[in-house]
């Protein structure tokens, strides 16, 4: 049986009496960096092989671990900190498995983005994870492009050297939205700061950072016609169909009304 085992972020007395029993007892466990996992096994006395199990040997590793649980072997899957395959490697080897109908099960345990969700303050009825922002500017437009509109909080990773251009770049695309800054999860120096894009913000450049921001805002159609917001949703590349759900649901309109509106705007063309 494959174990996808949660870690902790920070602090080392987060880590769960299930994924201790579970590391004592399996047979292997792959690790994204062995020597830091080592650190972990060695504060609760676990002795265990290590394999690496890393994004640029993923495809390598994945058939070797294939090997050892199709032979009987318990195997455990750890990322740095957090829950593995979350903006960490574990989805190559996890999809591989169920293709081979291999069962693994989710050891529970700390996750960074659900903790700065909740220090974060805002809210936390839908939101959306991003992970780390593309690298490549196109890649992070366009990204950014395409969540610009989704009304529910928006959760992205970032590194200590990219923190003040990332908020850069949200800002530019996002706008002036409420964001908290959330850095050392559970760690002696965790701090959480917040404001809104595009402002300074007041918080150390160091460690490891979880930015938080609100969704978009809720329009305000009410200078624009039925027709005029039909029109407005179409351009961004719906199709009629969609288009009409849309105007129906943010109006709080029966789709019945707005389609026969935009058939007699069609018909008059």
């Amino acid at each position: 049986m494959l174990y996808i085992v949660g870690t902790p972020i920070g602090n080392l007395g987060e880590i769960t009496y299930r994924a201790v029993e579970t590391l004592k007892n399996v047979d292997v466990i792959a690790a994204e960096d062995t020597r830091r996992t080592m650190v972990l096994l060695n504060a609760y006395g676990i002795k265990k092989p290590l394999i690496s199990y890393q994004k640029f040997n993923e495809q390598a590793t994945k058939q070797k671990l294939t090997e050892l649980l199709l032979s009987g072997k318990d195997v455990a899957l750890v990322s740095d900190a957090g829950m593995p395959l979350i903006s960490d490697p574990g989805y190559v080897l996890v999809s591989f498995l169920i293709e081979q109908g291999i069962e693994y099960t989710v050891v529970s345990g700390a996750c960074a983005c659900i903790d700065a969700l909740v220090l974060s303050g805002m809210d936390t009825s839908k939101f959306c994870m991003l992970g780390f922002l593309p690298q490549k500017k196109s890649d992070r437009e366009r990204l950014l492009a395409e969540y610009a509109d989704i009304k529910c909080t928006l959760v992205f990773y970032s590194a200590v050297h990219d923190i003040d251009a990332d908020l850069t770049s949200l800002y530019h695309r996002l706008g002036r939205r409420k964001v908290a800054v959330v850095r050392e999860l559970t760690k002696l120096h965790e701090q959480v700061s917040r404001g809104y894009l595009g402002e300074e913000m007041d918080f150390a450049r160091k460690g490891e950072f979880v930015i938080v921001v609100e969704g978009a805002p809720r329009k305000d159609f009410s200078s624009l016609t039925v027709e005029q917001h039909y029109l407005n949703v179409l351009s961004t590349g719906a199709d009629k169909k969609e288009a009409i759900k849309i105007v129906a649901s943010e109006r709080k309109m029966p789709k019945s009304e707005v389609y026969a509106i935009v058939v007699n705007m069609e018909e008059k063309a």
